[in-house]
């Protein structure tokens, strides 16, 4: 059934975007629609401390330290966090809430959902208590903490609201994998070695206003929030995967409950953005075509780009049962891929990389992901 679509959200008054305090405070004036956000406000902390390289750490157990593969999983979602929390940054500082008039980019996200900018600053909000929370338990432990504040090189959108920073990640030339959308609507699993179309081709294209000329005209920067959409669902997925392939690694209970923990937030973000880039496939939003890039956004359910049409339904938002463990047993609801091979810290740090996030970054800040998620996915339950 489509979902109903709402007028949006409109905050009065004029403060042009998001700071980081306001970010790191609870939101007020604002509908959730989503029980699970209300009463949300986790305070934002500060994402850096210690060096980047893991450190030897002797598998004491009952001393409280641990154990090399345990210390190595956690620096891994660390710095995976950090990264999302520099990529979910830039996008609430344009599109999240603010106290001021909402500009372009949020009231396109509100095209999608009324609730889309309260929806964005509280995933931003998330990853940043991730991230806080994975370097001080590391810290705790006797284990180094991740920092990866001089690899913030990268220059950032110019567009009023935009924080005047230097970034770890770039959103304006991504390659979006949409592959995500029609696996989720499959019966196969890539595990089992399928593989997927793509739902719809997102290349070299920016899911944020570069500068104050992508606010206008509308279809454009409608265009540039729907591809922020699919991406959004794109990043959400490979951390339900990620934390699914390294929970199976883990050796201590402890590390056992933060890695099930905070990878079912991760899972409750990616069926969020499941429903909200189906919105922007569908009517009222869709079809339409940026008058600038050329992208066109077709309604997926009056002209599905892919055969039988369910593949890319947009009301399919849960997983549909697919294959698991043996082919002999009954389908089942499951996040996929679970493996190393597609879903591990190598294969996010691949999928990320050529996202495009990592365009204009160092060769020293991709050989030091390659290490960290190499030792990530060595880790062996002990």
């Amino acid at each position: 059934m489509k979902k109903e679509m709402r007028p949006p959200t409109v905050v009065a008054e004029t403060t042009p975007s998001a700071t980081r305090a306001e970010l790191d405070s609870p939101f007020t004036g604002v509908t959730r629609r989503r029980s699970f956000l209300k009463g949300l406000g986790v305070a934002g902390a500060s994402l850096t401390a210690g060096a980047l390289l893991p450190i030897p750490v002797k598998a004491q157990e009952n001393s409280g330290r641990l154990t090399r593969g345990d210390a190595a999983i956690l620096r891994f979602l660390a710095a995976a966090e950090i990264i999302e929390s520099d990529l979910w940054l830039q996008y609430a500082e344009l599109g999240g809430v603010t106290s001021g008039t909402q500009n372009p980019y949020q009231l396109a996200f509100q095209q999608l959902d009324p609730d889309g900018s309260q929806y964005i600053s509280s995933n931003t909000i998330d990853e940043m208590s991730h991230a806080a929370f994975l370097n001080a338990y590391l810290k705790s432990k006797g284990a180094q903490p991740v920092n990866f504040d001089k690899f913030r090189t990268l220059p950032g959108s110019t567009a009023t609201g935009a924080q005047k920073i230097k970034r770890l990640t770039n959103l304006t030339q991504l390659t979006v994998d949409t592959s995500w959308y029609v696996r989720y609507r499959s019966q196969k699993n890539p595990d089992f070695g399928a593989t997927f179309p793509q739902a719809i081709v997102l290349e070299d294209v920016t899911a944020i206003p570069r500068n104050n000329a992508d606010l206008g005209p509308g279809d454009h920067i409608q265009a540039i929030a729907n591809t922020a959409a699919f991406h959004f669902a794109f990043i959400e997925q490979g951390g339900s995967s990620l934390y699914s392939a390294m929970v199976q690694k883990a050796h201590s209970v402890e590390v056992l409950r933060i890695v099930v923990s905070i990878g079912g937030d991760e899972v409750a973000h990616f069926l969020e953005w499941v429903d909200f880039a189906g919105n922007g496939v569908q009517v009222p939003v869709a079809p339409f075509t940026d008058p600038i890039s050329g992208l066109t956004f077709p309604d997926f359910f009056n002209n599905p780009p892919l055969q039988p049409a369910n593949l890319v339904q947009p009301s399919l938002i849960f997983p549909v049962p697919c294959e698991f463990i043996s082919p002999n047993l009954p389908h089942v609801a499951i996040i996929r891929p679970l493996t190393d091979k597609f879903g591990g810290a190598v294969a996010t740090i691949k999928s990320f990389t050529a996202d495009g996030l990592f365009i204009g970054q160092s060769q020293q800040f991709l050989k030091t992901l390659q290490t960290m998620a190499a030792e990530a996915d060595a880790a062996v339950r002990l």
